[in-house]
């Protein structure tokens, strides 16, 4: 009787979501096209801005022409970059990387790899980068509130048997995209640090940075692809950066230990907000610990250390609190803050952003890595069809459509990691407490209600009208949750508030993300603009 009451629910629901969404887009549309005519008129007229930089060097220097040799220059050389200078260099580009550390990265973040991310690296030819690096493969989720548990499994039917999540540690990963750009001879990884972009006349030409041994030199291409990660120092030249930093991850290392749920990464809904667990090898669990804010208790004085022992472990699964406090007195405790950016390109003859340079989201959802694979297969395709990239004007006119035809995948990604992560955070108010108890019962229902969602969360399904309406599905089953078995004016408020603080939730997201580029990206003019014809 209750499931034929949800399916009412959701089915009556849907009618009058469309015509939410309907009126909602149309008020946004007005404000949206101006701004996108505005920047369009700036770009034809060939606006020109000031290219910031760290030494002052590089500002008004002519271009060498072609006598460098490089087709591209990247730089960075983290999960996008060394995957990037791969894909260009397997298709016969000339690509010179520039990464400021070419030693092994350590970090507590980028360890989870989505089944969607690895069908794109599958795409790349880079899946043999997650083998003979101790890599796990990820099944799914498990999800814990209150004592309670549900498993929540990735919908991997239609798919050959290798494809799953994968997780590792993420300096290992990375030293392996290096390695196999390396092979190619038409692409040279140096390391260096770049401290400015070169301008001609508002486009730009190419980079100057200095080398490890300190000499400050110049490199010069058609296209450079900036990829220097969330402290990127040239964003500000390429875009509008907005970062909001909500909360910052503790992470620690788990050792010999049996999680409860062998491949699946754990999601623990604990007070203030998630704990996250997953296996990084064969004998190391991830644990990541969410803090509200942008500060974090202090390390050095034990602060930190009496926090997680006192507040955090008695939220951990039993089974696993001994190796958590091990973990915590071992004392190898490391704190990230959590970025987030919705992507605001200012197109820019020459040069191109990606990765989390360009765009983050909450790592909550482990959705970054596969954002960054996507862009990569979107401008490998752009790409192909360009046999000479020194057309700058040509180029960067084609390229533009890049910002759109990614838009789709990456903005449910982001989406969703946002909304997600406010979900699953505690509130003391009544709406969001029901909220949050909506969502572990409703992806608790299995069936639709939890393979919808997770293959969003997945990224082999990355729709944005399906987030909306699993979103709000999730509201209006909440409300149902209120209402049933008898109503009271009491619970029909909280349940009024309940939509209200879903929409207060989802749709701020959106309206950062662009709707016209999120929900109808073949209304705009640059997805049909065809490459360049060069003779």
């Amino acid at each position: 009787m209750e499931m034929d009451f949800d399916n009412y629910i959701v089915g009556t629901f849907l009618v009058s979501l469309f015509a939410f969404l309907f009126l909602f887009i149309l008020r946004r549309y007005n404000n949206n096209n101006n701004d996108n005519n505005t920047r369009k008129k700036r770009f034809e007229k060939g606006y020109s801005r000031e290219i910031k930089t760290q030494t002052g060097a590089g500002k008004g220097e002519c271009s060498p022409g072609n006598g460098s040799g490089d087709d591209v220059i990247i730089v960075g050389a983290g999960v996008a970059g060394a995957a990037l200078a791969y894909t260009l260099g397997k298709d016969g580009r000339r690509v010179h990387v520039i990464e400021r550390d070419l030693t092994e990265p350590d970090r507590i973040v980028g360890e989870l790899l989505q089944p969607g991310g690895y069908l794109k690296l599958v795409e790349l030819g880079l899946e043999d980068c997650v083998e003979d690096i101790d890599a796990q493969r990820v099944l799914g989720y498990a999800l814990f509130k209150d004592g309670r548990n549900t498993k929540l499994s990735y919908p991997l039917g239609k798919f050959q048997a290798d494809v799953s999540g994968r997780s590792f540690h993420n300096g290992r990963f990375i030293q392996r995209m290096r390695e196999k750009a390396a092979t190619l001879p038409n692409v040279k990884l140096e390391q260096g640090t770049v401290t400015s972009l070169l301008e001609e006349k508002g486009t730009i030409i190419g980079v100057q940075y200095k080398t490890k041994d300190g000499e400050e030199l110049r490199a010069y291409a058609p296209l450079t692809i900036v990829c220097d990660g969330c402290f990127s120092n040239l964003r500000r030249s390429l875009c509008n950066p907005k970062v909001d930093v909500p909360s910052c991850f503790v992470g620690l290392v788990l050792e010999n230990c049996e999680l409860p749920f062998s491949n699946h990464g754990h999601v623990i809904l604990a007070d203030p907000s998630p704990i996250l667990l997953y296996p990084i090898s064969s004998t190391e669990v991830r644990c990541l610990v969410d803090v509200p804010g942008k500060k974090v208790p202090s390390v050095a004085n034990g602060e930190m250390a009496n926090h997680l022992k006192t507040l955090v472990a008695q939220q951990v699964p039993p089974e696993l609190r001994d190796a958590f406090i091990a973990a915590v007195d071992k004392g190898n405790i490391r704190t990230m803050p959590n970025r987030s950016m919705p992507a605001d390109p200012h197109p820019t003859p020459g040069a191109l952003l990606m990765g989390d340079a360009f765009n983050m989201r909450h790592p909550l959802t482990g959705g970054g890595m596969t954002v960054a694979l996507s862009d990569i297969v979107v401008l490998r395709d752009l790409l192909r069809p360009l046999h000479n990239l020194h057309d700058a004007a040509s180029l960067t006119s084609y390229l533009e459509s890049f910002y759109t035809l990614r838009k789709p995948v990456a903005s449910t990604i982001n989406t969703l990691a946002g909304a997600l992560y406010k979900v699953f955070s505690a509130s003391p108010d009544e709406a969001r407490k029901e909220m949050r108890q909506a969502c572990f019962d409703y992806l608790s229902l299995g069936g639709v209600f939890s393979t919808g969602p997770v293959a969003l969360l997945s990224g082999l399904n990355p729709r944005p009208l399906s987030l909306v309406l699993h979103f709000f599905a999730v509201a209006i089953y909440g409300v149902g949750r209120l209402l049933l078995p008898f109503p009271s004016f009491q619970r029909m408020w909280i349940g009024a508030r309940l939509i209200s603080s879903a929409s207060g939730i989802i749709f701020p997201i959106i309206k950062a993300e662009g709707v016209r580029q999120m929900f109808f990206p073949a209304t705009v003019p640059a997805v049909y603009r065809a490459p360049p014809i060069v003779n």
